[in-house]
């Protein structure tokens, strides 16, 4: 069997196992299992894997993961993000289509302190979704703008996809958390933008007056004051110099604890909770690790990365429609595939690439630029049918309104998400700014 074939039969049999539902990890593991065996036999599989685990799980780096995803649980499960929600909707209040607009800062704001799409989407939903229903918000725009909003937990620092981009790619976890504080903050900006142009467009969304403005009290600004403090103290302090990024999740994880109890939502069964999902999440993270780097393992033995590096260089593309074709590769995986399972499958083969091209960058600018268009590509599979997965969470959670309702309500994001991602491809400038001044 050729080279091609061999890569073409690895990857066949991981997406015939993920029409069967078998679970992403699994379904890369076997594949992979299959391509090694198929190419070198057992001696040499079984050599591979019995120090890859090892040789994956003994970076030290990899434990700012499970404590990014812990901060986000305290922050879910201790009643912070009502306080967001308030203060955003008496300050959007005047706007028509105030409140989704609200939903969106309250989202942004949120995912500072998550970084995670899916707890940002499922937690502002069952605080926003409620009060825009009162309203007189359709479900249409309610339900897209969540799953939207829900986007900015990863786009936001801290952010566990582009956590996993630095490890892969051993590239510095604060610059890339630097490089995506702009264009975070452009997509929120994007997304007010869409909903106000779109609730005068489209009649009936949103209501054409709120005649039910809360007035802003200091109660209201004393509500977030501690995310404001849990932001400060991380970001802050990493930037500073105080600790790393890896010492900041766990400071973030202690502040974000000590935020939730002085809200006094936090109960005993909640902490157990936040410590279950976070063993949980952080185990299916892993397990895809597992899986996708025996996949990456079998298809290095193909050589076809190398031979592919090599014939795109060979057609004399641009390095930038390069780019252009690998982020919309991106968009077609995200139907069938979740960010991280994407990040971890497809980095080892582009990122080294990519980096052989010159794109009038240093080395390290290159990098930290392709991660944070990457992590826009894959927060737009997010929203895309046919899967979309913060469509579905949010979807599950408005049960009166149909799937397709939804998907029309994301399509103003992904056309804003559209015109961000190609802003940000032709002026990399704009992400790399605040990384000149991170040392």
């Amino acid at each position: 069997m050729s080279s091609l074939s061999m890569a073409g039969a690895i990857f066949g049999v991981m997406l015939v196992l993920m029409a069967l539902r078998v679970p992403i990890a699994i379904a890369m593991f076997a594949a992979g299992a299959f391509g090694y065996l198929s190419q070198v036999g057992w001696i040499p599989f079984s050599n591979n894997l019995n120090g890859m685990a090892f040789a994956r799980f003994a970076s030290y780096d990899l434990s700012v993961i499970p404590l990014f995803i812990l901060m986000g649980n305290f922050a879910t499960q201790g009643g912070l993000s009502k306080s967001l929600f308030e203060l955003a909707a008496t300050l959007m209040s005047r706007f028509r289509g105030g409140l989704a607009m609200a939903a969106v800062m309250a989202s942004a704001a949120f995912g500072a302190i998550c970084g995670s799409s899916i707890a940002t989407a499922a937690t502002i939903t069952s605080v926003a979704l409620p009060e825009m229903k009162r309203h007189g918000y359709s479900g249409r725009l309610s339900t897209g703008t969540l799953a939207a909003g829900g986007t900015l937990g990863i786009l936001i620092p801290p952010s566990v996809p582009l956590v996993i981009y630095a490890i892969l790619t051993e590239q510095n976890i604060a610059k890339l958390f630097a490089a995506a504080m702009i264009p975070g903050l452009i997509a929120m900006t994007g997304y007010i933008i869409a909903i106000a142009i779109y609730v005068r467009l489209v009649p009936g969304q949103a209501p054409e007056h709120d005649d039910d403005r809360a007035r802003l009290t200091g109660r209201m600004v004393l509500g977030v004051a501690p995310i404001g403090a849990v932001f400060l103290i991380v970001f802050g302090g990493i930037y500073g110099g105080l600790f790393t990024p890896t010492e900041g999740a766990g400071v973030g994880a202690a502040a974000t604890f000590a935020a939730a109890v002085l809200k006094r939502e936090l109960t005993w069964a909640k902490v157990r909770h936040c410590f279950y999902a976070t063993a949980q999440a952080s185990a299916m993270i892993f397990l895809i690790f597992i899986g996708a780097d025996l996949m990456n393992s079998a298809l290095a033995l193909t050589q076809v990365p190398a031979l592919l590096a090599e014939v795109v260089n060979g057609w004399g593309f641009s390095p930038l429609m390069v780019v252009t074709a690998i982020l919309l590769l991106y968009v077609v995986l995200g139907a069938v595939m979740d960010e991280l399972s994407m990040i971890l499958l497809t980095i080892p083969i582009f990122f080294p690439m990519i980096m052989a091209m010159d794109f009038g960058m240093s080395q390290e600018f290159t990098a930290i630029w392709f991660g944070i268009m990457v992590l826009m590509t894959v927060g737009f599979g997010l929203l895309a049918p046919p899967v979309g997965l913060n469509v579905y969470v949010v979807n599950g959670m408005a049960k009166d309104v149909p799937i397709g309702e939804s998907y029309k309500g994301v399509v103003p994001f992904l056309i804003s998400d559209v015109f961000r991602t190609t802003l940000l491809l032709l002026f990399p400038s704009i992400s790399l700014w605040l990384v000149q001044y991170v040392g």
